[in-house]
């Protein structure tokens, strides 16, 4: 099964399901930045979480920003989602040391940290962006956007996300599952919802039992009643380009280009979110400084 986002309505409409299925988008994530296993669990479990997120959006020019800094080994993970379900994200440190609680899974609250905060901004594009912050509860990921939905968006949600490593690195599966509340949800509904997350098993479990199925078959085995909205492919993604670098390349001072011309002969550009890397010959370099002249003149 590709990598797909399922959203859904049940409990008769009144409770919003979100699904995702992330693993190949995550396992780019680990190829492109060398991430090791804890670091490939937390940011995995941002890209999954924010992949759902970008696809609340309304409008395909809006994004949002994911700033997680719990003052862990991990330092700081970034992650950019889009309405489309695409994401891209990095982290300060992909070679983290690999922590593990008592029953052996892989201790991601520890590498992170719970001691800073997870922060929201939405492009809209407005004038202003929104952005909302929220103190983090556990550096576990899901707790955490749980506490951010219900707290800065007044929204009552639950959050299951998972990754799941193999010894190797190697991601098996990744997934992520919100449920959300709607004003004219009942007791019964919420209770419903409660019997369900009790017994959900661990999402990257599921991920790797329906890998074969669809996340429509998912839905309706948890809630009989699943209205599936819409079901579409996700995937690791980032609009930089060798362009865009030129162009950012072009607001650099002229003593710097030249520097880069006559003492390194060159330039090799990085992208943070995608670590794709990029190079600029000299002639390249040159140019750039000719076309600025050119508006100069």
């Amino acid at each position: 099964m590709k990598d797909t986002l399922c959203k859904a309505l049940v409990c008769q409409d009144h409770i919003r399901l979100y699904m995702v299925r992330s693993t190949d988008l995550v396992q780019e994530a680990r190829d492109r930045f060398d991430l090791y296993p804890c670091a490939c669990a937390a940011l995995g479990r941002v890209l999954s979480v924010g992949s759902l997120m970008g696809s609340m959006l309304k409008d395909e020019k809006e994004m949002l920003t994911i700033s997680i800094n719990g003052h862990g080994p991990i330092g700081s993970l970034i992650v950019d989602a889009y309405h489309d379900g695409s994401v891209r994200g990095f982290c300060s440190n992909p070679h983290v040391d690999t922590e593990f609680k008592e029953s052996g899974k892989l201790d991601v609250g520890a590498v992170v940290g719970k001691e800073g905060t997870l922060t929201v901004t939405k492009d809209l594009s407005m004038q202003e962006n929104f952005s909302g912050t929220v103190e983090l509860v556990s550096g576990e990921i899901g707790e955490d956007f749980a506490y951010y939905f219900t707290k800065s968006e007044q929204t009552p949600t639950a959050v299951s996300v998972g990754v799941l490593v193999d010894p190797s690195g190697n991601v098996v599966s990744a997934g992520a599952l919100i449920l959300q509340v709607l004003p004219d949800a009942t007791d019964a509904d919420i209770s419903i919802c409660e019997h369900v997350l009790e017994g959900l098993k661990p999402m990257s479990t599921l991920m790797k039992e329906y890998d074969d199925s669809c996340l429509e078959q998912l839905a309706k085995d948890m809630f009989e009643d699943a209205h599936v909205l819409s079901v579409q492919e996700v995937s690791f993604s980032c609009p930089c380009s060798k362009e865009r670098m030129e162009r950012a390349l072009s607001t650099l001072h002229e003593k710097d280009l030249k520097a880069m011309i006559e003492e390194d002969h060159g330039a090799k550009v990085t992208c943070n979110f995608c670590n794709e890397r990029y190079e600029f010959t000299e002639q390249e370099l040159q140019s750039i400084l000719d076309k600025r002249h050119e508006k100069n003149v």
